[in-house]
């Protein structure tokens, strides 16, 4: 079985297909494939979603079984299957990881606890659409899903606007990995400053400052246009597109004003609209390729802006895993609440749909907690 990749000419953009080992075709995931897409499904979603029901099919295969014929009791021995499946993938873990050989001798680690959680999430919203299409036969979801009546006790957590009478619940799902809620890491003032002192190019420093001032993602700062520019109020918009020739998309569908009150910032911005982007470009992007290359004019790519940071981070000798260009909008979000933004204020700068996204910042430095702790200190010193 493999994952072959469409090229949609007629509609733009691409889709993801899922073969048998005739190279043919299976018809309910090319349907549930389908669905995604007119559901407007990014193509990072769908091509996850793919090659996580690649890792399904590849297991009722071995277990001799059919979609039809899984079952709750058959999730379970699905979770151990995964959880013994090396991943031939290179990635950089954060953490000590278990590794293995595979069956040529070569070295390999096991599927992280968030990748098994969205490949068992996958297939539960898998099963979601068989029901609903009349394509299962049995009435309840193999990964079930029940009431968490403990986190619904969870004083801080996010409350419907109805409240009780509201039919949001705190679900979760019976079978999946406990994995580790980890705290972000921002760059700190030294990596800062050393990254800023680095940059030569205009274009290079205006997209730094405008993820580490602004927060803003990778993406939102590759769809930037000349239109989205506003220098006189001091701010930028972002807006939802994903017409961009090289890919890059803005993730959020939620368009947000982002106020850039540091003067460097968007002076940075007209310095390179002003002396440094091409001026016989004809595309709206701001930032652009430029140089005497074929490739001159032509927006940039999520892939460049990615190498010119990790060419930098480098060269500085700062280079770690975790040291990537969505870094600086950890950066920039870890300085506003402790700088003292409000949570909900944060929330809307950062353009989350979810308070539960904008918590994760408020655990690096709780301003609360380090006044509670010092007052603590000071009792203990008089007595």
């Amino acid at each position: 079985m493999q994952v072959h990749r469409i090229q949609l000419n007629n509609e733009g953009g691409v889709s993801f297909e899922l073969l048998d080992d005739n190279n043919l075709p299976i018809p309910v995931v090319s349907g549930f494939m389908r669905h995604l897409r007119a559901r407007g499904c990014s193509p990072n979603t769908l091509s996850a979603y793919c090659f996580d029901l690649l890792h399904f099919m590849m297991f009722l295969k071995a277990q001799q079984l059919t979609y039809q014929e899984f079952r709750p009791s058959h999730a379970l021995l699905f979770l151990e299957y995964l959880s013994m499946l090396p991943c031939r993938k290179p990635a950089h873990r954060l953490a000590l990881v278990l590794s293995t050989t595979t069956d040529e001798g070569t070295p390999t680690t096991r599927l992280s606890p968030a990748t098994i959680n969205r490949i068992l999430a996958a297939v539960s919203s898998f099963y979601e659409y068989l029901i609903l299409s009349e394509q299962f036969s049995a009435c309840e979801n193999p990964i079930q899903k029940v009431d968490d009546p403990t986190y619904a006790r969870v004083l801080d957590r996010h409350r419907p606007f109805m409240g009780r009478a509201s039919r949001q619940r705190p679900m979760r799902r019976t079978v999946r990995v406990k994995t580790i809620q980890r705290v972000p890491r921002p760059l700190d003032e030294g990596q800062v400053n050393k990254l800023l002192a680095s940059l030569h190019l205009k274009r290079d420093k205006a997209m730094i400052l405008l993820m580490l001032h602004g927060g803003l993602r990778p993406g939102e700062v590759l769809c930037l246009q000349l239109s989205d520019l506003q220098y006189g109020r001091k701010r930028v918009i972002i807006r939802y597109r994903t017409d961009h020739p090289k890919g890059a998309r803005t993730k959020s569908r939620t368009e947000r004003v982002v106020d850039l009150h540091q003067p460097e910032t968007l002076q940075a911005v007209s310095d390179y609209v002003m002396h440094e982007r091409p001026t016989d470009a004809s595309s709206p992007y701001v930032f652009l390729v430029g140089g005497r290359g074929k490739r001159r004019c032509e927006p940039l790519s999520y892939h460049a802006l990615v190498k010119l940071f990790e060419r930098h981070c480098d060269h500085l000798g700062i280079r770690a895993p975790w040291v990537t260009p969505h870094a600086l909008r950890h950066t920039h979000a870890t300085r506003m609440w402790e700088g003292g933004m409000r949570e909900l204020a944060l929330m809307k700068r950062l353009g989350h749909s979810s308070p539960e996204s904008t918590r994760i910042y408020t655990q690096v430095s709780d301003p609360t907690v380090v006044a509670e702790y010092r007052q603590a200190l000071g009792e203990e010193g008089t007595k």
